[in-house]
């Protein structure tokens, strides 16, 4: 279980990383790429990325390092309210429905990764 958990934190620390990172810092290529970005303000998209930096960091360094390992269980239910309030904020009353699924499939990796690091295998 170890293992599965280790893989999931990996894998939203990519994603999340890479995508905090074109939020936070390259707000025009956001706004072309995301249509919710369009809709909003330059500081409100780099607010969302640096939140995404910020739990892509949790998933790995508290862990890795042993310096306050609660903190990943943590950034994983972050990032878990990051995903809901996409989903029900922005994607399901703009009807953007193609957007659904990899929020969903985020939101299920991250809740996996806040009930085992809470739970199952603690840190």
């Amino acid at each position: 279980m170890n293992i599965a958990l280790w893989i999931a934190q990996i894998l939203l620390a990519i994603v999340y990383g890479m995508a905090g990172m074109m939020k936070a810092f390259q707000t025009a290529k956001a706004g072309e790429m995301l249509p919710w970005a369009k809709r909003h303000s330059d500081s409100f998209v780099r607010l969302v990325g640096a939140s995404e930096l910020l739990g892509a960091l949790g998933m790995i360094l508290p862990a890795l390092t042993g310096i306050l390992p609660g903190l990943t269980p943590l950034a994983a239910l972050g990032l878990s309210l990051i995903q809901v309030l996409a989903i029900l904020i922005e994607h399901l009353p703009n009807k953007e429905y193609k957007a659904i699924p990899m929020n969903a499939v985020l939101l299920a990796l991250s809740v996996f990764v806040a009930y085992g690091r809470l739970v199952v295998v603690p840190l």
